[in-house]
């Protein structure tokens, strides 16, 4: 089956059938090995992205550059101060102005409804680098990660996702198990559940692909059969006040190789979308130590074991932002 996504915008993983979803995560693959044999196409040559930073970055920002110049791209990256987007210039106004300088632009921030206007005015394709409430890109580089480190099928799969289950890395993930077949489970307290909204909108997709998406309260009943056992920090960026509550609820969560090992898989992996509060080293854990507070969300026994994927994980970011780029820019050689 052919696949052309040229032109389109990359905003939800929702707005992708499960056909194009798999075609990305191949076409990501391909570009990797591609990478690695040191052969460059250079399909995106003449193209010029603009990257809009409202929240910080490593990884996105990291990998939408160095895909964009692999692929022949031209770069600009401008953050909340280096724009008048929202301040002195509608979000509207910005958008058109980029989509005429632009041919593509990436957007990471807080609300999704910027991410959706932006690709409403510009006129050209808008690529969601991160929001409060998606991270399409980061899902594509999990999957891509969990086929390159599990040799079962991706429709025979259980990933568990432990911890606050209503953020946007359990969002994205519910997504991309609802179209893929995959068999998602939801770890966490009720207060921090997901919206109901949600929740629809993923068991409408399941029901097509046949996947099994739940939430279970219950941590050691949640991870049994674990394929892939996920988490994240406890609190986002400028959630920091909320930390006190979050350790309160979150700590019966915290994967533990005790939590781990209850999967009763011995081929279960470890994933995490980085930055990752797995010891004290960070200014952040140091200071909320002294506060009282114990914010890791897994243990180091875990996080550096051999079946813990973060860093390839944290490279298939890269793969498979290009793979998107490529797919909804590039000329294809």
């Amino acid at each position: 089956m052919s696949v052309d996504l040229k032109g389109r915008s990359f905003l939800t993983l929702m707005d992708y059938t499960p056909d194009e979803i798999r075609y990305l995560i191949r076409l990501a693959a391909e570009l990797k090995a591609e990478k690695k044999a040191g052969i460059r196409k250079k399909r995106l040559e003449g193209k010029n992205i603009v990257l809009l930073f409202e929240k910080t970055s490593t990884r996105t920002r990291c990998a939408f550059e160095v895909a964009a110049m692999d692929e022949g791209a031209g770069v600009t990256y401008l953050d909340s101060k280096s724009s008048q987007m929202g301040k002195k210039e509608s979000l509207p106004d910005t958008a058109r102005v980029l989509g005429r300088f632009f041919d593509g632009i990436e957007y990471r921030g807080y609300s999704q409804s910027v991410v959706e206007e932006l690709a409403k005015y510009s006129g050209v394709p808008v690529f969601n680098g991160l929001t409060d409430t998606d991270h399409p890109t980061q899902a594509l580089a999990d999957v891509l990660t969990m086929t390159e480190s599990i040799s079962k099928p991706l429709e025979k799969c259980r990933l568990v996702f432990c911890g606050d289950t209503r953020n946007n890395i359990a969002y994205c993930l519910m997504y991309i198990c609802a179209k893929l077949g995959i068999h998602y489970v939801g770890c966490g307290p009720r207060e921090l559940a997901p919206a109901e909204e949600v929740v629809r909108r993923c068991a409408e997709a399941a029901k097509e692909s046949g996947a099994v998406i739940e939430h279970i309260s219950d941590p050691y009943e949640a991870v049994k059969g674990a394929d892939a056992l996920y988490t994240d920090i406890w609190a986002s960026m400028g959630e920091e006040e909320l930390i006190p509550r979050r350790v309160k609820l979150l700590t019966p969560y915290r994967v533990t190789a005790k939590l781990f090992e209850a999967a009763g898989n011995p081929e279960c992996i470890f994933l995490h979308c980085l930055p990752s509060f797995h010891d004290f080293e960070t200014v952040m854990a140091a200071e909320q130590m002294k506060l009282g507070y114990d914010i890791r969300e897994v243990e180091n026994e875990v996080f550096f074991s051999p079946r813990s994927k973060v860093f390839d994980e944290a490279e298939n970011r890269l793969h498979t932002i290009k793979a998107v780029l490529v797919a909804l820019l590039g000329d294809e050689k």
